[in-house]
């Protein structure tokens, strides 16, 4: 037996009562601080609380039909509560009980209540009535429990006066309670007598339970013992007793399927024992916690027991079956055989048993299967592990074979089927994977690569290693791992049929991954996942506690259908899911796949297949709405959609002004008219914006509109009708003189003449009317006529769907084919290796070069700060914006920055060079986004016009327009001299600054041609030596100022610079230097030395001449005075952190851009040299996209 396999756990007070619902996975705890809780165990939630008794609530039962929930407690009232989700309530209370009441019971068939009390009395009580309809008395202490025979009209009582009683109320069933009246106790016990007194405790019997089948009785007392019973027709006795708890025993049970005793006590155990041989099996232990109940579900295998701190929902034994799958055939093992399904005929046959391996208490937790030997590994929790290796017999005829007969065992955790006559064995103890063949010999034993738990198929020769946060594919012939990805300990592997998918379950996540473990995607569940199976079209479907769902292979998932029992599904074919249920039955359950068939149609572009889903499926729902909006369809899932405004929303989103106009007409709303006109304009379609203008009689922006579109005529209508409705306001107010100068003046004579009429007035009365002529001022001609033209901005055409709809034909669907927009990155032809030096006479003024003067310090000079330009504003094109263009036709950072993508520009840069410290390329960035744009402002009233700048403006084709190249080599080098000749005037801080900026600048360069690419890396070679070579000069004068005394190091970095690779200008200052200092130093060997490298390089005669002394110098007294870490014969190159040589054959680490060299202890880190990259980080280098 497994330890306990606990499902639920929860924290309360003390629990003196629990029951679980018949049908639903709800589970009722009496607490003892007087309240009920509901838990749903499945979940793990807190569905409601009961509060209104008074005291501890000592017993519960659901009723098996009704929804109803009964309790009872100290405060000696019995409650029946209402359980429906609306309307939980307290329905009624039955008083009665004079004494505290230890537990409660429906009847499973009439509406019956049991109960009994510490009153001594047992009571029957009618839940219709709410009568109390018979009283058994008999017992002379408390009543510690009473329950109802599952199937006669019998009760079984425990009580503290040391006795168990059977109770026969077949009287009552046959109509005693009709005659019944309240209060009237004593005609009660005529219609029950006592069967049975069950006398052989010594102490008080807590609980007594009948067995759900047998004639068999429990019962648990304070002696610390358990003691069955057998009943006849007319008598009953004991049979045995289980000993063992070293406490009172609070309650036992019955397994309701096996032959099994489930028993706890206040010495903080739960025991099981051995019906038959009445041994104890299993032991589960709290450390602090009292248990006084138990209660087993009347249908499934889980138990639950109450504590001092709470309660606990377990099981025994695992329900998932053992099975695998090949082809068209499931093998699987129910009641220890192993059994044979066939999907297409149902066909189910027992092949083999297995009832002699491992524990008789424990099915086999794994099944492999062999198709090419027909043979069956499985393996058994007990025992710490076991397995047997079995063949099926071809055939069965007769009786089915036993494993034992021929079967191979052997001890091991996980065992599977890796190649046709090879398996693996785990041994968790000792981290061994044995490989062993069909013999059951070992032929290998491998060290797993990480602390493993389990292992799985991985494809022939492979494995796949679970460990507590990772899974790794493991070669096994080469012994190496091919693939790791971080996850929870997985419990389940599942493929796909072609093996190019594979679906990792663990308790809680599913990771779904290609078999390299690549483009892997993360479901996560809050409820247990159980199982998984592959569907031919590549969906992973899987299970969990209440629901089938399915799963994408980038992600998606969504729930197919409800259960209300778990399943572990085993194959999915079509419409149809094959599974096995909690007891090993094959089953199957119709489902319809039509939702994640579209969604993956859509995904794959399928536009074929989605048109046809649309026509002849019913896929409707927010939820599909939602899905299509979200990943970008909205014009898809208006063929979905029938109400008018969610239709006129996505009509909006998509651009679809026909059917925008059609549902804005039927909702009529003015909202809705402002924001189809917005839309229409957006798209230039004018006539549909005049419209919504005319039904919100906007006739400002109506009048804007014309004049716009020179549309004349409907202008001068509008012109008109705003005259007559100012006169007609003008009379409605009795200002008629100025109504009729107003028509009058507008050329209306003959509304003028009415007005005049309808005043009393004749035109005498007002011939002081000013003639005015007509107006010279012409209106400008409309050079075109656009009224009846629509000019669109945006592209509206009709897509595949609108066609496909309209022509009632799936024809003219085709996939669009994409292109990848990442070019591909290859490696740069070999670089030059030879230094083109450039003459620079070196202006020694700043280099105190004198062997008999002392040396000076150098002052330090911050960098010259980069100039801000002012801010850019944003051009709005309509299309495919240029720099977006930009982004997709270069490999190069330098083109992404100009385009103002600096995301990707720096992706690019880590992926490319390593590049992670971005901060100082800042300015850069920003100075070259700049200077790739100009603006032009044509008219002073409007914004500037945004024009990007070209380096190919001759280009016409998309794919191949890229921004100007802001930073050139030439420009580069030309500052690179620049910094030599800082060194040469002994600005060494400023040469630093110079240099570093080279490098930076040297990464945003647009490369063209493979000569460029070479160009470019000998700059940036020459940019990294003349940058080491300045900072071991500026890491000498620092020791020498700040450690005098430290003369060793000083030397030694005098000896370094002179091997950096500098021109041969700067190459005789740094030599002529060292000579000077291993002069002051007395060491006349090495400055000999490094006078004859001086000599080489053909310096000036004065120069010539002092080198010639130093030589002699050396000749004549041929030491050192100073020992220094220096071989100038063994080749060697600087590590640019610490300054010091790495001797050739020594371990290095460098740096992806610049290839500095480094000690191995810095991998990882920043590069102290460049301050931009991650030292030994790989890096794909600079692409060649020319």
């Amino acid at each position: 037996m497994s330890v306990m396999l606990t499902k639920f756990e929860s924290k309360s007070n003390r629990v003196k009562g629990l029951a679980f619902h018949p049908t639903q996975p709800l589970l009722a705890a009496a607490l003892h601080n007087g309240s009920v809780q509901l838990w749903n165990y499945r979940m793990g939630v807190l569905v409601d609380r009961f509060e209104e008794h008074e005291g501890p609530v000592r017993g519960v039962h659901f009723h098996l039909s009704r929804a109803l929930l009964v309790s009872g407690g100290d405060d000696y009232k019995i409650k029946v509560w209402d359980i429906r989700p609306q309307n939980r309530r307290c329905l009624f209370t039955l008083h009665g009980h004079l004494d505290y009441i230890r537990t409660v019971q429906f009847h499973h068939e009439m509406p019956w209540i049991l109960s009994t009390s510490d009153d001594q009395t047992i009571r029957i009580w009618n839940s219709t009535s709410r009568q109390c309809i018979a009283v058994l008395t008999g017992h002379t202490h408390y009543v510690m429990s009473a329950f109802f025979h599952p199937k006669d009209d019998l009760i079984v009582s425990a009580s503290m006066d040391q006795t168990v009683r059977v109770w026969d109320i077949s009287g009552l069933r046959k109509g005693g309670s009709s005659s019944s009246g309240p209060g009237n106790f004593e005609t009660f016990d005529t219609f029950s007598t006592v069967k049975y007194v069950l006398e052989g405790h010594d102490r008080g019997v807590n609980y007594a339970v009948f067995h759900p089948t047998l004639p068999l009785i429990l019962s648990a007392a304070d002696d610390r013992t358990i003691k069955i019973w057998r009943m006849s027709e007319t008598k009953a006795w004991e049979v045995d007793s289980c000993r063992g708890h070293f406490n009172n025993v609070s309650s036992a049970l019955f397994h309701p399927k096996s032959e099994l005793i489930v028993s706890c006590g206040e010495d903080k155990t739960v025991r099981v024992w051995d019906l038959a041989k009445r041994t104890a099996i299993q032991t589960f232990r709290r450390e602090h916690d009292r248990f006084w109940v138990l209660a087993s579900h009347p249908n499934l295998n889980l138990f639950a027991a109450g504590h001092d701190s709470g309660l606990i929902v377990f099981k025994l034994e695992r329900e998932r079956p053992a099975f695998a799958v090949h082809n068209d055939m499931l093998y699987y093992i129910r009641d220890k055989y192993v059994r044979s399904y066939d999907f297409n005929t149902g066909s189910d046959i027992g092949l083999l048993s297995v009832r002699k391996f491992g524990s008789p208490y424990m099915p086999p937790r794994t099944l492999s299967y062999n198709a090419m030997e027909r043979a069956v590994i499985t393996t058994i929790s007990s025992d710490n592990g076991l397995y047997e290796l079995t063949s099926l017999p071809q055939q069965v005829q007769g009786e089915v074979k036993d494993s034992s007969v021929d079967g191979k065992k052997g001890s091991g955790q996980s065992v599977i089927f890796v190649a046709r006559n090879r398996f693996a064995v785990l041994n968790k103890a000792t981290q061994l994977i044995e490989v062993r063949d069909l013999s059951n010999s070992v032929v290998r034993s491998i060290k797993p690569p990480v602390q493993t738990n389990e292992i799985f198929y991985g494809g022939t020769g492979c494995l796949i290693l679970s460990s507590t946060s990772s899974v790794v594919l493991f070669d096994l012939q080469q012994q190496k791992s091919l693939a790791e990805l971080n996850s929870p300990p997985v419990k389940y592997v599942v493929w796909n049929t072609d093996s190019s998918m594979v679906a990792l379950m663990s308790k809680h996540t599913i990771t779904i991954a290609k078999r390299t473990f690549e483009d892997h995607s993360l479901i996560h569940e809050t409820i247990r996942i159980k199982s998984g199976a592959w569907d031919d079209a590549g969906v992973f479907l899987y299970s969990t506690l209440n629901h089938i769902k399915y799963c994408l292979p980038q992600g998606d998932h969504g729930v197919i259908c409800t259960l209300d029992n778990p399943v572990y599904l085993t194959r999915v074919k079509g419409k149809t899911v094959h599974c096995l249920d909690r007891s090993a039955r094959p089953r199957t359950i119709t489902f319809d796949p039509t939702e994640y068939r579209f969604k993956l149609a859509l995904l794959k572009n399928n536009y074929e297949e989605m048109l046809y889903i649309i026509k002849t499926s019913t896929l409707i729902g927010q939820g599909i709405i939602g899905y299509l909006q979200k990943k970008g369809f909205p014009e898809i899932a208006l063929h979905f959609v029938q109400d008018t405004n969610t239709r006129f929303e996505l009509a909006i989103e998509c651009g679809n002004l026909d059917v925008a106009m059609e549902t804005a007409k039927a909702i009529d709303r003015p909202e809705c008219w402002e924001r189809l006109a917005q839309q229409a304009l957006k798209q230039g379609n004018h006539k549909i914006v005049e419209k919504a203008y005319q039904q919100t009689k906007n006739f400002d922006k109506l009048s804007f509109l014309y004049l716009a579109t020179g549309s004349t005529d409907k202008l001068s209508k509008m012109q008109k009708i705003a005259d007559a409705r100012r006169i007609a306001v003008l009379r409605d107010v009795g200002m008629y003189p100025l109504a009729y100068l107003t028509a009058k003046t507008n050329g209306l004579e003959e509304l003028a003449e009415e007005i005049l009429e309808a005043a009393s007035l004749t035109a005498a009365d007002v011939d002081d009317v000013p003639s005015f002529g007509p107006s010279t001022l012409a209106p400008p001609p409309v050079v075109t006529d656009t009224t009846d033209l629509v000019w669109p901005s945006v592209s509206a055409g009709e897509n595949f769907f609108d066609k496909a709809l309209a022509n009632g034909s799936l024809e003219g669907g085709i996939e669009p084919s994409y292109t990848n927009g990442d070019a591909a990155s290859g490696a740069l032809d070999a670089w030059a290796e030879e230094e083109a030096h450039e003459d620079i006479d070196p202006e020694e003024g700043g280099w105190d070069l004198d062997a008999d003067e002392p040396e000076e310090s150098l002052v330090h000079v911050n960098g010259d700060d980069v100039p801000e330009d002012e801010e850019l504003g944003a051009g709005a094109n309509p299309g495919v914006d240029e720099t977006e263009l930009w982004v997709r036709n270069s490999p190069l950072a330098a083109d992404h920055v100009a385009a103002g993508s600096f995301e990707t520009a720096m992706q690019l840069l880590n992926r490319q060079l390593g590049v992670v410290n971005f901060a100082p390329l800042k300015p850069l960035f920003i100075s070259v986004y700049r200077s790739s744009h100009t603006y032009l402002s044509p008219i002073a009233s409007l914004p500037p016009l945004k024009l990007n700048v070209r380096r190919n403006p001759a280009e016409s084709s998309p794919g191949r327009v890229l921004p100007v190249g802001v930073i050139s080599l030439d420009s580069l080098r030309t500052e690179l001299a620049e910094g030599s000749r800082f060194v040469s005037q002994n600005k060494l801080t400023d040469a630093k600054t110079a240099f570093k900026s080279v490098l930076q600048s040297l990464l945003l360069v647009a490369l063209t041609s493979d000569a460029e690419a070479a160009q470019w890396r000998e700059t940036v070679t020459s940019a990294r030596e003349y940058l080491l070579g300045v900072s071991i000069e500026l890491e000498r004068r620092r020791v020498a100022e700040e450690d005098p005394s430290n003369v060793r190091r000083s030397l030694e970095l005098a000896a370094y610079f002179t091997h950096c690779e500098l021109h041969p200008p700067q190459m005789q200052i740094a030599l002529r230097s060292a000579i000077s200092v291993f002069a002051k130093a007395n060491n006349q060997a090495h400055a000999a030395r490094f006078a004859k490298r001086l000599l080489e390089l053909k310096p000036d005669p004065k120069i010539v001449a002092t080198c010639r002394q130093r030589i002699a110098a050396g000749d004549r007294n041929p030491r050192n005075a100073v020992e220094i870490t220096y071989d100038e014969f063994t080749p060697f190159e600087m590590c640019a952190a610490t300054y010091t040589p790495i001797y050739r054959g020594s371990p290095s680490v460098h740096c992806p851009y610049t290839n500095a060299v480094y000690m191995p202890q810095f991998a990882g880190k920043l590069d102290p040299l460049t301050e931009l990259t991650e030292i030994g980080s790989a890096a794909s280098g600079m692409p060649a996209p020319w």
